[in-house]
């Protein structure tokens, strides 16, 4: 099973709950200075089925358009002059006074696989005051969405993918998880030969610092979350003299492999559950999951081990598995907005109707209401896979069990067993973890959240070491949720609004409550 954790889902969350240009690979050459092309904007469509599907972007407040082109870049960075790939761009033009314009602020919303050019405009609002300055722009990284997407599985099969047992019990069901895992591996490998050695988190660096020349760009001016903070790293170790203000936001830790990674997204979500239910029964009259804390976390666990035996129905024909189950329950702990959806979900399979937990997992799975799946899967693991050296058996994920458990009794053996998922991928694995040592670079303002449940608090201060003396400076946002600036907390947005707009860098240590 992929790794869905590092998945910036609240989009699709809010899309499926509360209710550019044809890109790909050219086989022409890219000989000329490919950061001298000109974009040609123009009115953005509305999102393919691999950028997840929907309506064109809406008008911004004030009357601002949403705006798409295609960047073309080298498909391979070692061949700087042969075929190139189609990447692509949103943005909306700064709203403010024009001579008070910094430039571009380029965003990426996570991941892996997750599409800018959808995500940014439904959060555009959001970052009004910084539109204010800059041009807010996004892209669909290498392999993502319109930018030449990787290519797996069908529609069905994913259904059927995402039916399978996650968390084996017994040696049939871990065989059957490693062969359903080759079987979607080899799609992979077959529909997508030529861009899956391509999709590394170097290459996307580096195509973010080519999108800095063709935005006509000194500085890279950039806004990571999640995954984002880790490509940003990456980009501040190769090209450190280009940065210019930067934020990570929900800061993944760049030290760990991704045994330790799946670990800490263990305690992570585990945490994020007992926040949960300790505030579902201390500030409600009456908590409708549970009597207590440790209530409501017996009553998942016994719901869970229910449905491993027994599925209860979903969005029909298809069940509530014990897997589904799970990737919903932890898809609504990305943000505390979305815990009274979790509650109503409980309530509901505890009397025998999956739907809306069904929903919260489609949702982080990408998948539409009419069926159809965006890449995010596809897009994810081949990432991951490309970046990340090691290969886990299904032996030695057995041995690491009660480990994982200890962690987290619910998500445990999810997380574990989610370690298999490059079995036999086609592409070798770059190293064990990223570097993102940034000698020389400007201030990168790391912003950690205490109560994140995907990319946990530790990491923030991980990356402030890694970056290096003088690069990093962290912030501490006391809350819960993926991240801290979409919290809409004033003090966490002050501090970031005031870097990003004014240059003015928050004191080391700062802690927003």
């Amino acid at each position: 099973m992929p790794n869905p954790f590092r998945i910036r889902a609240a989009a699709l969350t809010a899309a499926l709950v509360l209710a550019a240009l044809p890109t790909g690979c050219s086989s022409g050459s890219g000989d000329g200075d490919l950061a001298a092309q000109k974009l040609d904007w123009k009115n953005c469509p509305a999102p393919d089925e691999a950028e997840g599907g929907g309506d064109a972007p809406s008008p911004l407040p004030g009357g601002g358009t949403w705006q798409c082109a295609t960047m073309k870049a080298p498909l391979d960075w070692s061949k700087p002059k042969g075929a190139t790939i189609g990447l692509a761009l949103i943005r909306a033009r700064a709203s403010g006074d024009a001579s008070k314009r910094i430039g571009s602020l380029i965003f990426n919303f996570g991941g892996p696989g997750g599409s800018g050019v959808t995500t940014l405009p439904a959060f555009g609002t959001d970052y009004a005051a910084l539109r204010t300055r800059y041009d807010l722009v996004s892209f669909d990284p290498r392999g993502v969405g319109r930018s030449d997407p990787v290519e797996c599985e069908n529609d069905a099969q994913l259904d059927n993918y995402f039916q399978q047992d996650a968390t084996p019990d017994t040696r049939a069901e871990r065989t059957q998880l490693i062969n359903r895992t080759r079987q979607f591996n080899a799609a992979c490998e077959k529909n997508s030969r030529a861009i899956l050695p391509q999709v590394r988190t170097t290459d996307a660096a580096r195509d973010m610092d080519l999108m800095r020349q063709v935005l006509g760009d000194a500085k890279m001016h950039y806004f990571g979350i999640s995954y984002g903070t880790e490509l940003g790293g990456v980009y501040a170790h190769l090209f450190p003299k280009n940065v210019g203000r930067a934020v990570f936001d929900g800061v993944v830790d760049p030290t760990q492999d991704p045994e330790q990674s799946s670990l800490g997204q263990a305690k992570g979500f585990q945490l994020a559950l007992d926040n949960f239910a300790e505030e579902c029964t201390s500030k409600q009259a009456e908590c409708p999951i549970g009597d207590t804390p440790q209530d409501v976390k017996d009553r998942i666990a016994k719901l869970l081990a229910d449905l491993d035996k027994k599925p209860i129905p979903g969005i029909l024909p298809r069940e509530l598995t014990q897997s589904a189950a799970t990737n919903g329950i932890a898809q609504s702990l990305y943000s505390k907005d979305f815990w009274e959806y979790l509650t109503e979900g409980l309530e509901e399979a505890y009397d025998g109707d999956g739907k809306i937990l069904m929903l919260l997992s489609d949702s982080m799975n990408g998948r539409s209401e009419n069926g159809e799946y965006s890449n995010i899967t596809a897009a994810n693991i081949a990432i991951n896979c490309a970046d990340e050296k090691p290969r886990y058996t299904a032996d030695y994920v057995q041995q690491k069990l009660p480990e994982f458990r200890a962690a987290s009794p619910l998500f445990g053996d999810y997380l574990a067993w989610g370690m298999v998922s490059c079995t036999d991928w086609a592409v070798p694995g770059a190293a064990d973890h990223p570097d993102v040592s940034a000698p020389g670079a400007a201030p990168i303002l790391v912003v950690g959240n205490t109560g994140d449940p995907a990319t946990p608090y530790e990491g923030a201060r991980k990356m402030v070491d890694a970056l290096g003396k003088g690069v990093g400076v962290e912030l501490t946002y006391k809350g819960q949720g993926h991240g801290a600036y979409d919290s809409k907390d004033k003090c966490v947005q002050g501090a970031v609004n005031g870097y990003l707009l004014e240059g003015t860098v928050p004191k080391a240590g700062t802690v927003c409550t």
